[in-house]
C-alpha cells in the first residue's frame, strides 16, 4: 500500500483533481478502469485513495494491484494531502452522514447519487458521436470540474470575458459573483484597463497564447489578491472547441505559487550565502600565503640579528669575565634583542589569527580599525615590492554593521590587486572619510599601476575574470570584493586608465 501522506505531483498542462472513493466494490472498479483510459482531455482526475470495510471487495483489490492507498476506515482518507473530493458510493445513508460530518474544510463529497450520474455521463461520452452532444457533455464535465476542484478556475471568452468563475476564484480575488462575471479577465486579475501582454509582453498571455496556438499554455504572472495584495500565479489555460474546430472559449486554471517561490528564493540565498563563506575562507588562505612569502623575509632579518648578538656575547664571554663596558653592551644588545623578538611575535601572531576560521558574525566594526590590521599585514611587501603607502583615514570613527573577516578580506583582495598592478613599484593611496549627507562612510583605494582598458572595465568583477596569465590568478578576488560589499549594502565601482593606474571606490551605510 502506498504511503497516505504521499504528496500528489502537479500536472501543469491540466487541472489535477484528487479524488478518493469511499466504497470499494463494482462501483469503484468501474471508476478506476475508466480513468485508466484518460476520458477528460483537460483534467487530471487521480484515484488517490480507496476505502471499504470488506478487504475482499473488488474494486479494493484492483485499487491495491494499481499501487492506489487503500483502507477500512473512511477517515483515513481525509488525511490524504492535497484532497480535493470524496466519491460516496456505498449507498449507505448512515456512511454517508459520516463522511460530511468528518470531512475537511475545502474537500468535496460526491454522494453515491451524484457518483452515478458521473458514471453514466463517462459512459455516455464513450459512445457518443453526435457533435452537439460531445459540446454539450463537455459543458457538463466543464461545469463538474469547476465546483469539485480547490484551485481558482474561469471559463473565458476570446475576447477576455469571464463567463464562469468558481467559488475558489471568487474567493481568492476577492469578490462577489455579479462583480467577475462579465467583466474582462485583466480587469479582475491585475486590476487593469488593457490585456496584461500590453505591459509585460516578455511574460506574455496564456489566454492569447492559446487562441493563437489552439494549444494548452502555461505562464507565471502577479495577481491582485484580497486586499490588493499581490501574488505570484502559475496559469494554466486550455481550449474549449465547437464541432468545427474554432475555440469559444478558454479554461483557465490558476495555482498560487507565492510561497513555493518564496521558499525557494529563501534557500538558494541560504546556499549563496553558505558558498560566499566557504569562497571567502579559501581566498582568505591564498592571502596567507602571499604574506606568509613575504613575512619570511621580514622575520628573517632579525632572526639575522639575534645571531649576531649572540655571537658577538659568546665572544665577549670567551675572552674571560665581562667587564662593566661589556655588560653595558649586553644590556643594549638584550634590548634590542627583546625588540626584534615582540616584533616577529606580533607578526607571527597576526598570521595566526588571520588564518583562523571564523564563523560569519554581523555587529558594530570600525572601517579604519580595518584598513589598519590590514596595512600591518602587508607593510613589509610594501617595502619588498617598492610601494608608498599614502594613508589618510577619517579621524573619526567609520562605523558600520559587518563581518569583520569579510571586510578584512576584501580590503586585502583590493591592496593585493594594487600590488601585481604595480610589480616595479609606485604608490598605493587609501583614504576614508564620512560623507555625512548621504550617511555613509566612503572609502578609496588607488594605485599608480598599469591601468585596466575600457573593454574590460565592466568585466573585472566578473567571477573568473582575469586578465593574467595561466596559472597566475584564479578571477575571483573583485569578485569576492563585489559580493562582500553588496552583502554589506554597499556599494563599489572602478575607474582606470591605462599606464596611470586605477581606484577604486567603496561606500557603505554607517550606523
Amino acid at each position: 500500500m502506498k504511503d497516505k501522506d504521499e504528496s500528489i505531483e502537479y500536472t501543469p498542462d491540466k487541472l489535477a483533481l484528487n479524488v478518493a472513493i469511499m466504497g470499494g466494490g463494482r462501483a469503484c472498479k468501474f471508476f478506476l478502469g475508466l480513468l485508466q483510459n484518460n476520458p477528460f482531455p483537460f483534467l487530471d482526475m487521480k484515484i488517490v485513495g480507496v476505502c471499504d470495510i470488506n478487504p475482499d471487495a473488488e474494486g479494493l483489490r484492483m485499487a491495491q494491484e494499481m499501487g492506489i492507498y487503500t483502507t477500512q476506515d473512511f477517515r483515513d482518507l481525509l488525511k490524504i494531502k492535497n484532497l480535493d473530493s470524496v466519491i460516496e458510493v456505498t449507498g449507505n445513508r448512515g456512511a454517508l452522514l459520516e463522511l460530511i460530518r468528518h470531512r475537511p474544510k475545502g474537500v468535496g463529497v460526491i454522494e453515491h447519487n451524484i457518483g452515478r450520474l458521473l458514471r453514466g455521463l463517462l459512459m455516455i461520452d464513450q459512445s457518443l458521436k453526435n457533435a452537439q452532444q460531445q459540446l454539450f457533455l463537455k459543458d457538463m464535465i466543464t461545469d463538474f470540474m469547476m465546483q469539485q476542484t480547490n484551485q481558482p478556475v474561469v471559463i473565458l471568452s476570446p475576447d477576455f470575458t469571464i463567463s464562469e468563475a468558481n467559488e475558489a476564484y471568487l474567493k481568492s480575488v476577492d469578490k462577489p459573483r455579479n462583480e467577475v462575471i462579465g467583466a474582462h479577465c485583466y480587469e479582475v486579475s491585475h486590476g487593469l484597463s488593457v490585456p496584461c501582454s500590453s505591459w509585460m509582453s516578455e511574460i506574455g498571455c496564456p489566454l492569447e497564447e492559446t487562441m493563437r496556438t489552439g494549444q494548452s499554455a502555461h505562464k507565471v504572472q502577479e495577481h491582485l489578491t484580497a486586499g490588493d495584495n499581490i501574488a505570484y500565479c502559475d496559469m494554466i489555460t486550455y481550449p474549449i472547441k465547437n464541432a468545427n474546430g474554432e475555440i469559444v472559449r478558454v479554461i483557465e486554471i490558476c495555482r498560487d505559487v507565492t510561497e513555493e517561490l518564496s521558499s525557494r528564493i529563501t534557500r538558494r540565498v541560504e546556499e549563496v550565502t553558505a558558498d560566499m563563506g566557504k569562497l571567502i575562507q579559501e581566498d582568505r588562505m591564498i592571502s596567507l600565503g602571499k604574506l606568509v612569502a613575504s613575512c619570511v623575509h621580514e622575520i628573517n632579518n632579525p632572526i639575522q640579528g639575534l645571531l649576531t648578538f649572540c655571537r658577538l656575547m659568546e665572544e665577549i664571554m670567551a675572552e674571560g669575565e665581562p667587564g662593566p663596558t661589556d655588560l653595558e653592551q649586553f644590556r643594549m644588545y638584550l634590548s634590542l634583542m627583546s625588540s626584534e623578538l615582540e616584533r616577529c611575535g606580533d607578526i607571527v601572531s597576526g598570521l595566526l589569527s588571520f588564518s583562523r576560521e571564523c564563523a560569519t558574525e554581523f555587529k558594530h566594526i570600525d572601517l579604519n580599525e580595518v584598513l589598519g590590521s590590514v596595512f600591518s599585514l602587508t607593510r613589509h611587501k610594501m617595502e619588498l615590492q617598492n610601494i608608498d603607502l599614502d594613508e589618510r583615514l577619517s579621524s573619526m570613527p567609520l562605523i558600520i554593521y559587518g563581518d569583520v573577516n569579510q571586510m578584512q578580506q576584501c580590503f586585502l583582495n583590493l591592496i593585493f590587486n594594487a600590488f601585481e598592478a604595480m610589480p616595479q613599484g609606485g604608490r598605493l593611496s587609501v583614504s576614508s572619510r564620512l560623507d555625512t549627507a548621504k550617511k555613509c562612510a566612503h572609502l578609496e583605494i588607488q594605485d599608480t599601476g598599469s591601468g585596466i582598458p575600457d573593454e574590460e572595465l565592466s568585466r573585472v568583477f566578473d567571477p573568473f575574470f582575469t586578465t593574467k596569465g595561466e596559472g597566475k590568478g584564479t578571477g575571483l578576488g573583485l569578485s569576492i570584493v563585489y559580493g562582500v560589499v553588496k552583502s554589506h549594502k554597499g556599494d563599489v565601482k572602478v575607474k582606470s586608465e591605462l599606464g596611470k593606474g586605477s581606484v577604486f571606490t567603496l561606500t557603505f551605510p554607517i550606523e
